[in-house]
C-alpha cells in the first residue's frame, strides 16, 4: 500500500528557522509545506507591494528555503508553499537565485496566481453580487469602497495538484487556505480529484491538513498540557504518515525533537480555529471533526482513524477585503512602588484631560494594566493590598479617524512626564502612529476566481 509523509515546516510567518530546518535535516519525507499567512498579511503584503513592485512575498519564506533546500533537493522532498503572498511571481525569481546561489540541482517551480481580485470588487457589484460583511451583517461594501487596500480569496488545492502533475519541485502560491498546502499532496498522489471527487476521502484529507498545518501548535507549542512538555526550547515539528486508503493516519514530530506528540495535543488542535467542527468548511471540500478516534500507539505517535467527509466543497470562496479602518496611536510608561496603582489611575486621567485640552475625540480608547489586568480585562480582580503592588506597566492604546489626530494624541496627550516623573516613572517616547487595517469577510461565488498557473525551470 502506498504511504507518504508529509512535515508542516511552518505554521505561521515568524516560525523559529531552526524547527523548519531540524524537520528538513533528521526527517525523511515526501513533502514539506510552509504555511506563512494571516488573516492581515495579505494587506500588510500589498501595501509593500504597491510602495515596490519587487516585494510582496513573505521575506521570510527565502530565508527557511536557504536552510532547507540543501536538504530537500538531496531527498527528493518536495515543497509547497503560500509564503508567495501577494507577489508569487516574484518569490519564484528570488528562489531561482537563491538556487542557483546555492549550486543546487536543477528544479521546477509551480507559481500560482490569481486570488486577488481587488480590480474585480465594482464589476462584481455591478453583476449584483453583494460582498456582505460576515461578521456585521452590513451589506454594503461601498461604504469603505475608497478605503479597500487588498481583497483575496482563499483557494484550494486544484492548481497545487496540477503543478505537481506538471513536475513542480516547489510550488509558490498566494492565499491558498492553509491546509490546502496538504490536502493537494494528498489527492496528488493518491489519485483524487475534483472532476469525479471523492467527497469522504477528500473530507479525510482536509482533517490531516487541520491537524499539521500550525506546525508546533500541535507538538505542545499551544498546549494546556504545557507542563509535561519535554524540552520546549528544541520543539519538534508535525509530521503525518498517510496511506492512500486514507483510513488513517500516524501523527508523529521531528525525530530526536522536544515537544510532545500526544492524544491531547491533537486534540487541542482540532478545535482550533474551528467554528462548527461538523462542517468544517474548507474551499477544498467539507469535514466532519467529530467523528475522529484518536489512539497512543507509541511515543510521540498519535493514530487518527474514522475521519468523515462526504459533503461536496462550498459554491462560494471566503474572502478577506482589508481598508483602512482608522490609526492608533499607543504610549507605555511604568510606574513604581509606592502607591503604584493610585499612580496609574492618576496617569489615566492625566491623559484623558489632555485630549479634553485638546479637543481630540478618540474613536476608542484603552488602558491596560500590565501586571494587574492586561490579559482578563475587567474581569480581573484588584489586589486586596494597593500597596503590595511593586510596579505596572500602563499602556494606553487610542484610535483615531486618520494621521494627523493620531500623531496630535501622541506628541500632545499621551505623555504622562509632565507630572509624574518625580513621583516614580519610568518612560519612553510613544511608539509611532500606525494605521489600522479592518477586515470585511464575505463570500464570492467560485467561478468569480480565475487562478493561474506558471512553470519555472530553474537550471
Amino acid at each position: 500500500m502506498k504511504k507518504i509523509s508529509l512535515g508542516s515546516g511552518s505554521g505561521y510567518w515568524g516560525e523559529p528557522l531552526d524547527l523548519t530546518k531540524e524537520l528538513a535535516e533528521r526527517a525523511d519525507l515526501d513533502y514539506i509545506g510552509l504555511e506563512l499567512l494571516a488573516e492581515l498579511s495579505m494587506s500588510i503584503l500589498q501595501g509593500w507591494k504597491t510602495k515596490d513592485p519587487s516585494k510582496g512575498y513573505v521575506p521570510d519564506l527565502l530565508e527557511q528555503l536557504r536552510l532547507i533546500l540543501p536538504y530537500t533537493s538531496k531527498k527528493g522532498t518536495k515543497i509547497i508553499t503560500n509564503g508567495g503572498g501577494t507577489n508569487p511571481k516574484q518569490a519564484a525569481e528570488e528562489v531561482a537565485k537563491l538556487i542557483k546561489e546555492l549550486h543546487l540541482p536543477p528544479m521546477k517551480i509551480g507559481i500560482i496566481e490569481g486570488e486577488d481580485f481587488y480590480h474585480q470588487i465594482d464589476n462584481m457589484l455591478s453583476k449584483g453580487i453583494e460582498l456582505v460583511n460576515l461578521d456585521t451583517g452590513e451589506r454594503d461594501i461601498r461604504v469603505i469602497r475608497d478605503k479597500i487596500v487588498a481583497a483575496h480569496a482563499y483557494v484550494g488545492s486544484e492548481l497545487i495538484i496540477e503543478a505537481l502533475k506538471q513536475g513542480a519541485d516547489m510550488v509558490i502560491s498566494g492565499r491558498v487556505s492553509d491546509n490546502a498546502l496538504y490536502v493537494g499532496p494528498i489527492m496528488y498522489e493518491f489519485g483524487l480529484s475534483f472532476e469525479n471527487p471523492d467527497w469522504e476521502k477528500i473530507g479525510a484529507a482536509i482533517t490531516i491538513g487541520h491537524i499539521i498545518e500550525c506546525g508546533e501548535a500541535v507538538t505542545g507549542g499551544l498546549s494546556n498540557f504545557w507542563k509535561s512538555n519535554k524540552e520546549p526550547w528544541n520543539m519538534g515539528m508535525p509530521i503525518a504518515e498517510v496511506s492512500e486508503t486514507l483510513e488513517e493516519a500516524i501523527i508523529t514530530k521531528t525525530p530526536k525533537s522536544g515537544g510532545q506528540m500526544t492524544v491531547n495535543t491533537v486534540k487541542e488542535h482540532l478545535v482550533y480555529e474551528t467554528h462548527d467542527p461538523r462542517n468544517y468548511l474548507m474551499p477544498d471540500g467539507v469535514a466532519d471533526l467529530t467523528t475522529l478516534k484518536l489512539e497512543q500507539v507509541g511515543e510521540d505517535r498519535v493514530r487518527v482513524t474514522n475521519m468523515k467527509g462526504g459533503k461536496k466543497r462550498p459554491d462560494t470562496l471566503k474572502c478577506q477585503v482589508g481598508y483602512e479602518e482608522s490609526w492608533m496611536a499607543t504610549s507605555e510608561v511604568i510606574l513604581a512602588w509606592p502607591e503604584a496603582i493610585t499612580k496609574a489611575k492618576f496617569y489615566e486621567q492625566i491623559v484623558r484631560e489632555r485630549f479634553k485640552k485638546y479637543r481630540i475625540e478618540p474613536l476608542e480608547i484603552r488602558f491596560d494594566w500590565i501586571g494587574i489586568n492586561g490579559a482578563h480585562g475587567a474581569v480581573a480582580p484588584m489586589p486586596e493590598d494597593e500597596d503590595s503592588v511593586n510596579e505596572i506597566l500602563v499602556r494606553c492604546a487610542a484610535k483615531f479617524k486618520d494621521k494627523a489626530e493620531a500623531n496630535q494624541a501622541r506628541r500632545f496627550c499621551m505623555m504622562g512626564s509632565l507630572v509624574l516623573a518625580p513621583i516614580g516613572l519610568t518612560h519612553g517616547m510613544p511608539s509611532p502612529s500606525r494605521r489600522v487595517i479592518g477586515l470585511w469577510p464575505t463570500l464570492i461565488p467560485r467561478e468569480e476566481i480565475k487562478l493561474s498557473l506558471t512553470m519555472r525551470d530553474v537550471k
